[in-house]
């Protein structure tokens, strides 16, 4: 076998617009099927994409004995129940962020793949692929900026829409579920580390009960990082990195656009490196690692237990901001 067959759960906007497009991209990959709930919906978006197969409900696709792989971009409190319900039918699966509603439910689905060692299962922070992390990743590791003393991340976007799913509360909505995760992982991420302490603070909507504004901050055995990120603010996304030498600052930290180039800034000794990046496609990336997983029978790029803490630690944000 040298192509992974995937199958896709539901027509989410992201899956159509970005991550199937992009699977379709990867050399090893092989887009079959794709399942909604609604028919219809199915096969618009299978003839949208040039999708083979279209099933009418997600039982239907997981019973498909051709796919082996889904990527489940269903709302968050159905990460985990579909995951299993996909492994229980012997798929692997790519599913997107955050991996669960809480560290239990995190825990739940490690205890569940540890029965099944055969097959991959990974969140898909996307980020993590681009090559702008990766150069960073590295210039922190080889202390070209000095000792990682703090990060600053911020993400945000306007969204007030009460029908959209990160408004809703019991899907697991909200500000910090949907990008705070992203500023948390990237911190864990850069210091190789877990958090010692997290402070968090929040402002949630009256109407939606959703947090719509969440700022935070992470203590690690060397250093901080302190993050805001919003559902109601303009547009913006940078993080900066600070060491005791230098700073880094990536300007498109996390959806960076496949087609235009991206640009690291590195300021050293008061002078200023543009480091930049010809176009990629993240999420195409993604899907090549985690298939290339597959096929070789290698670990996947980033373990379950790696979403496990990061599940701990946007619990522990929850537990400071409401008390």
């Amino acid at each position: 076998m040298d192509k992974v067959k995937w199958g896709i759960l539901s027509t989410a906007k992201i899956g159509i617009e970005q991550v199937i497009p992009a699977i379709q991209e990867a050399d090893n990959c092989d887009v079959v099927a794709i399942a909604s709930r609604t028919g219809e919906k199915a096969k618009k978006a299978a003839q949208q994409l040039e999708i083979p197969t279209a099933y009418d409900s997600y039982d239907k696709l997981f019973a498909d004995s051709s796919i082996d792989a889904i990527y489940n971009p269903l709302p968050n409190h159905l990460h985990v129940p579909k995951t299993l319900d996909a492994m229980e039918a012997g798929k692997h699966v790519l599913c997107e962020k955050p991996i669960a509603l809480d560290a239990q439910e995190a825990q739940q689905l490690i205890d569940v793949s540890k029965k099944h060692p055969e097959l991959k299962v990974m969140e898909a922070f996307m980020y993590r692929f681009h090559p702008q992390w990766s150069r960073a990743k590295s210039m922190v590791d080889n202390k070209e900026i000095g000792e990682l003393q703090t990060i600053e991340s911020f993400f945000s976007y306007f969204n007030d829409d009460p029908d959209d799913i990160r408004n809703k509360a019991e899907m697991g909505g909200g500000g910090l579920m949907d990008i705070g995760c992203y500023c948390i992982s990237l911190s864990r991420f850069l210091f190789d580390e877990e958090p010692a302490n997290i402070m968090g603070r929040w402002k949630k909507d009256p109407e939606f009960g959703t947090d719509h504004l969440a700022s935070g901050v992470l203590e690690f055995s060397t250093g901080t990082a302190t993050f805001s990120c919003s559902t109601q603010s303009a547009p913006h996304q940078q993080v900066t990195i600070v060491g005791t030498e230098g700073r880094l600052i990536i300007e498109i930290p996390f959806n960076a656009p496949s087609g235009e180039m991206t640009r690291l800034l590195f300021i050293k000794d008061g002078e200023r490196e543009e480091i930049n990046f010809d176009p990629v496609d993240q999420y195409t990336i993604q899907a090549h690692e985690f298939s290339k997983a597959v096929l070789t029978d290698m670990e996947v790029p980033t373990p379950l237990d790696d979403a496990l803490k990061n599940m701990e630690a946007i619990d522990a944000f929850r537990k400071s901001a409401e008390n």
